[in-house]
């Protein structure tokens, strides 16, 4: 099985002709991906590639094709309405690619959501990907195979470090997510370790943490306290200097409680083995498979 997208995803694209909309609408499409709609506002009636219909509104495009799910590839100033047209129209999953949302917006879309019933994964984040059903996002789909290892992270790049090197040692996964390093985002670690927790077909998990915040001790408590399963991690940022503010906006460390140092202590405090480099993650996950 797979965690919050499978075979029977049916995405809706919100964005679909811009720049990177159109571009990674492509590649989830060649992936096989079921595009079922994109949704542009006074673009109704057009085809993107010739079979993709487009509509003004989601909730138009909900309406005709029965889509269960949305990417959203619109600038910052419009990705919270458009976050909250998906919700609206009844989108059950919306992930929000787009970066720079502000935190502001952040603290209305994301109880409106959660109000609605829906998920959404983001903003800021590359997206998942369930090897050989469905990808929605930007994860490469040629870095991924199907396998038993379930991946949860923060950082987009180390993602597709780790998931390769999985990969190139005969590992797969069975859903790897970008969870993104706003401040403020609609899921966190916590609620994919409760889903792989769930999946029959995941046998053990990858978290990657980087310097920041306190989610990291969160969901270390949380793998000692409720899952049985093998939990393996790696927290990016070790050797940052003191005071240093890295790229993501949610890796501001105050204090020691958000140092990579205080949270790689909290994961070996809660039975998570610790990689010092990310290629380090292979080994450990070979040792508890």
């Amino acid at each position: 099985m797979s965690i919050f997208i499978d075979n029977s995803t049916r995405l809706i694209v919100q964005g679909i002709t811009g720049r990177d909309g159109s571009f990674h609408a492509k590649q989830m499409i060649e992936y096989g991906t079921h595009v079922v709609a994109g949704v542009v506002p006074g673009r109704g009636g057009q085809t993107f590639e010739g079979t993709v219909p487009v509509f003004n509104t989601v909730e138009e495009a909900v309406k005709e094709t029965g889509a269960n799910s949305s990417v959203i590839y619109v600038p910052p100033a419009g990705a919270a309405d458009a976050i909250f047209e998906a919700a609206d129209a009844g989108v059950d999953f919306i992930v929000c690619i787009t970066e720079g949302v502000p935190v502001l917006d952040m603290t209305r879309v994301r109880p409106y959501v959660m109000e609605k019933g829906a998920r959404l994964l983001g903003p800021n984040c590359p997206g998942l990907i369930s090897p050989g059903k469905s990808k929605v996002g930007i994860i490469p789909g040629h870095i991924t195979q199907p396998g038993n290892v379930g991946l949860v992270s923060r950082s987009g790049t180390l993602t597709y470090e780790v998931v390769f090197k999985l990969k190139q040692a005969g590992l797969g996964t069975t859903t790897c997510v970008g969870i993104g390093g706003d401040p403020i985002n609609g899921t966190n670690f916590i609620d994919c370790l409760a889903a792989f927790e769930a999946d029959p077909e995941t046998a053990a998990v990858v978290m990657i943490g980087e310097i920041g915040g306190t989610d990291e001790q969160d969901a270390a408590r949380y793998v000692k306290e409720n899952m049985k399963k093998p939990v393996v991690g790696f927290i990016a940022g070790q050797t940052a200097p003191p005071g240093r503010r890295m790229g993501h906006a949610g890796a501001i460390i105050s204090g020691s409680a958000g140092t990579a140092e205080e949270k790689m202590q909290a994961f070996r405090d809660n039975g998570i083995g610790v990689a010092r480099r990310p290629l380090d993650v292979v080994g450990l996950i070979q040792e508890v498979l």
